[in-house]
């Protein structure tokens, strides 16, 4: 982990290895599939709207710094917390709900928000709210500048990771994977168990938010494709892709992903046959993901060794 932290830190450096802009988009759909993980891999709810979190957060933050003219911590924060409440609606009307039937619940309510930012007239829609200014950090960090606002990007990122490893190690993170093991005895042991789920999903909203709204600083646009149901898949392809049941397996399918649709995008609609195989091989080869593959072939290399 230190490892990659310092080769991130890095990558300003060397531009011409890695394009910083690239990087950071990739720090955004990590921090996107591990917080849609904390829902599906440790919560067991299947959620097929994330991406009306992710794209809300990416509008409201457009709208704070550009129509309103407030700096970029604040349309940050105003994007963070406008996912979260999101979250906290989504959830109260789908948590009761199981299995495909949230997912349905859940995709129902996307598809609603996919609208209604396809009307608001600050949306721009089908062309998307563009031009979103960068700005200045705390009134002295001029985040027009790459370099600085790759630092802001990896620090946020960083921070959202350290918050969902801290969750899932938790007693509250215990408490919810119980919830997923077996409902029925988790609420006979006296855990309000919707409350759970609830809290749950609010965090997993917001931190996706924060993600869509580090988006939407980084490529000064908020689009329609930012709350479509298509992004709402690829972050599912992600979690699964990587680990759904490991903090940061998601963060390595993100890479995947978005690595993929990065160097092969010259190929136009055979990024999604590439895609779409690569996951199949992955599914049948390594039924918990790669990292948690990687994690079982280090628990084993020990025992073979002796």
């Amino acid at each position: 982990m230190v490892t990659v932290v310092l080769a991130l830190l890095v990558v300003p450096w060397v531009p011409q290895v890695l394009y910083p802009v690239f990087v950071m988009k990739l720090l955004c759909m990590a921090l996107f599939a591990c917080a849609y993980s904390l829902l599906l891999g440790f919560g067991g709810m299947m959620s097929f709207g994330h991406a009306a979190f992710f794209g809300s957060a990416a509008y409201i933050t457009g709208l704070v710094t550009k129509y309103w003219g407030l700096p970029p911590e604040v349309g940050l924060l105003a994007g963070t917390l406008f996912a979260a409440a999101l979250g906290a609606v989504f959830g109260a009307l789908a948590i009761h709900r199981q299995g495909i039937y949230l997912a349905m619940v859940t995709l129902a309510l996307a598809q609603m928000v996919y609208f209604i930012f396809l009307q608001l007239p600050f949306t721009g829609a089908e062309d998307g709210l563009q031009q979103i200014p960068r700005g200045t950090l705390l009134g002295f960090i001029d985040l027009r500048n790459d370099f600085n606002l790759y630092h802001l990007v990896l620090l946020l990122t960083l921070a959202g990771l350290w918050l969902i490893h801290r969750v899932v190690r938790s007693p509250f993170g215990h408490v919810v994977v119980a919830i997923r093991e077996h409902e029925p005895r988790a609420r006979s042991l006296g855990y309000p168990v919707n409350r759970y789920k609830l809290m749950l999903f609010v965090l997993s909203a917001g931190l996706s938010g924060l993600a869509g709204a580090m988006k939407a600083l980084v490529f000064q646009v908020a689009s329609l494709t930012d709350v479509h149901w298509h992004l709402s898949g690829d972050v599912v392809l992600m979690a699964l892709l990587g680990g759904m049941h490991t903090v940061f397996g998601p963060a390595i399918g993100a890479a995947v992903v978005v690595g993929l649709q990065y160097y092969l995008d010259a190929f136009g609609g055979w990024v999604t046959l590439v895609t779409g195989l690569i996951f199949m091989v992955c599914v049948l080869s390594f039924r918990s993901g790669i990292a948690g593959a990687v994690l079982a072939l280090t628990n084993r290399s020990p025992r073979s060794g002796a």
